[in-house]
């Protein structure tokens, strides 16, 4: 539970810098994990994306500070907003009023305090999973970059899918996979030291050719989980691996691409696995 408490004061660092820059890079070096990897835990447990939140909590403080005779233009300033133009729209995302507004009597207006999170055991459905020591390896495919807010990613991505299917990549993929794990494979390469990746990709010793690149995946320890269904059941598995089984688990994130291994080719009825680079 350890890296719980590390999470609630990743929060409160982020809290104590509402009402000026917040430096995401060190939020996630409190929680002890990288950016990638502390986006995608919060998203998970808080049930939003972290920029949502942040702009919420801006602007739950921003209409405190209005009512109290703040001017807009230096409110808008206050909380990191180049315009007054920028800072209407966010507040009104928020409140469905403009800033200006907010001083009036009786307006009504929407609080979202500070997140907490804290540990609740349920265990009311069982995940199988496996824990398995790998050296690095390496593998072929097509890449896309990366947002560093994970968010931005969620229609590129699948995107990136659908062509790949559409245009033969896949197909071509499959006939130079030699290694393991053995299916096609979706890597989120995402470490504090390079620039964010997304691969679609086949472990492989096969040289590259016309479009494809390489990369290699070091050593890790990895939680392998298993699962079948459709895209959306794998994401709710990703969802249970951090709020169910990371917490009670022993261990923690480490810094190593995400791994989704995608069994078979049926889109319906996949079988597939997700890898967790742990320590």
């Amino acid at each position: 539970m350890d890296w719980i408490k590390r999470f609630n004061s990743a929060i409160n660092y982020m809290e104590e810098h509402m009402r000026d820059e917040i430096n995401y890079e060190e939020a996630a070096k409190i929680a002890c994990c990288s950016l990638y990897h502390f986006q995608r835990m919060f998203s998970y447990m808080a049930g939003i994306p972290l920029s949502d939140y942040i702009r919420r909590r801006r602007m739950s403080l921003a209409a405190v500070d209005l009512q109290s005779g703040g001017k807009v233009i230096e409110i808008a300033y206050k909380y990191g907003y180049d315009s007054p133009t920028a800072f209407n729209r966010a507040f009104q995302s928020v409140h469905g009023i403009a800033p200006s507004k907010a001083k009036s009597a009786g307006t009504i207006l929407k609080a979202y305090p500070p997140v907490s999170f804290k540990l609740i055991i349920k265990g009311d459905v069982s995940m199988d999973y496996r824990i398995e020591k790998k050296g690095a390896f390496r593998i072929i495919g097509v890449s896309m970059p990366l947002e560093k807010e994970i968010e931005k990613n969620f229609e590129a991505v699948p995107k990136m899918w659908q062509t790949a299917a559409m245009d033969g990549t896949i197909p071509k993929l499959m006939s130079k996979m030699n290694g393991t794990p053995m299916g096609v494979l979706g890597v989120s390469a995402c470490n504090d030291t390079n620039d964010w990746r997304y691969f679609i990709a086949v472990a492989s010793t096969h040289p590259t050719e016309d479009t494809l690149e390489e990369y290699q995946i070091p050593a890790s320890t990895w939680a392998i989980f298993t699962g079948e269904g459709t895209g959306i059941s794998i994401q709710e598995l990703e969802k249970r691996i951090v709020t169910e089984w990371l917490p009670t688990s022993g261990y923690e994130y480490a810094n190593a691409p995400d791994i989704e291994v995608y069994l078979t080719p049926d889109p319906v009825n996949q079988k597939y696995e997700v890898w967790i680079p742990v320590k």
